[in-house]
Parts: structure tokens; C-alpha cells; sequence
């Protein structure tokens, strides 16, 4: 079996974890070693234990959030606790607005960019440069939407420029990637727990 580097890294966690309570166990039965030595010893392995429990919480909040990382060409994203990928773009709105970075729950299902009110206020789009001319339906039933262009989009060295986007007028709490915009990489590829963007 071909382990990654995470699950090395939590082998590693458990195994220092439970070699440190087997070792104080077994210190703290045996009545040969002088007392001080002995305190010794049992500071040093509950040390370890804490450095060790300390890791394997480390590695469960990267699991939690999620990690997303380039390499070689290839972005990589990780299925979070709640069976999602999450991915974060850098955004430029509306023409000559700075770009802000922008998360976005990945929706297989759907077809377009969606930002949430939110995300597009941050953007720099304002009440009065929103027009909720369009509906779509959601499991909130249906909500109005608004179109607008993005000047600029970035995933890791990938740029795209004037992207088509709705703005949610309902109550959504991330903004959602579609297929819309995942549709312009070569390959997409979803590997039990990984998910692979080709740029």
C-alpha cells in the first residue's frame, strides 16, 4: 500500500503518543529507579505525549478546512470533513478593483460561478451595479440572480479574464463553482479523497 505523506506523518503521532503512555505506565509501576530520575522520565515522556497529541490535532484542522496546493501545473484540493472540496480563487470585480481572494465550495451540480452577496461586496459590486433580472432554483426554492463579468480570475497560474458570475440574492452562506468555470481546465480528476485541476 503507497502511503502519502499525511499518513506517514499520523503513523508517526499515534506511534510516539502510544509509546509514551505504555513507557510512563510502565515507570510509574516499577519501584527500581530513583524517585528523581524516575520524575524525570515521566516529564520527558508526558512531553512527548503532548508534542505527539498536539501533531495528530494539527493534522486533523488541515483535514477539517481542507488544503489546496499547486504542483507542477496541477492544483490539488482535499476533501474536507464534510465530503467537500473547497477551492480559493483571486478575484478581481468589476474593472480596476483590486483582487481579493474568494473561497468557493466546488458543485459539480451546478452550472455557474455563484458569489454570495457577501463575496460580491467584497468584490467591489455595489447595490446599484446589481441587477436581479435572473431566478435560479436552490434547495431554498427559488432565489433572483444577478449577472456580472469579473475582470480577472486566478487559480494558481492560470488567468482568466472577463468570467461570466451570478450574484445570489439569497441567503447563501459560500459562494459555489460550477462546472461553468471548471470546464476550462484540460483535466479534471477526483481520486477518492483528492481532487486534480490541470491548468
Amino acid at each position: 500500500m503507497d502511503l502519502g505523506g499525511d499518513e506517514i506523518a499520523r503513523i508517526i503521532y499515534v506511534t510516539i503518543l502510544g509509546g509514551a503512555l505504555l513507557g510512563y505506565a510502565l515507570i510509574a509501576n516499577r519501584g527500581g529507579i530513583g524517585q528523581m530520575l524516575r520524575h524525570l522520565l515521566l516529564w520527558g515522556l508526558l512531553f512527548l505525549g503532548v508534542a505527539a497529541g498536539y501533531g495528530i490535532w494539527q493534522d486533523s484542522g488541515h483535514r477539517l478546512i481542507g488544503v489546496q496546493q499547486e504542483r507542477g501545473g496541477t492544483v490539488e484540493l482535499t476533501r474536507d470533513r464534510s465530503g467537500h472540496f473547497y477551492i480559493d480563487l483571486k478575484i478581481a470585480g468589476p474593472a480596476g478593483s483590486s483582487a481579493e481572494t474568494v473561497r468557493f465550495m466546488i458543485d459539480t451540480g451546478a452550472t455557474d460561478m455563484v458569489l454570495s452577496r457577501l463575496d460580491a461586496e467584497r468584490l467591489g459590486y455595489g447595490e446599484g451595479d446589481l441587477a436581479f433580472l435572473g431566478t435560479a432554483r436552490t434547495a431554498n426554492g427559488i432565489v433572483r440572480t444577478a449577472r456580472v463579468w469579473l475582470d480577472e480570475v486566478r487559480l494558481g497560474s492560470r488567468i482568466d479574464r472577463r468570467v461570466p458570475a451570478l450574484v445570489n440574492e439569497g441567503e447563501l452562506h459560500i459562494s459555489l463553482l460550477g462546472m461553468g468555470y471548471l470546464e476550462r481546465f484540460s483535466r479534471i480528476e477526483i481520486s477518492r479523497n483528492t481532487m486534480r485541476i490541470e491548468l
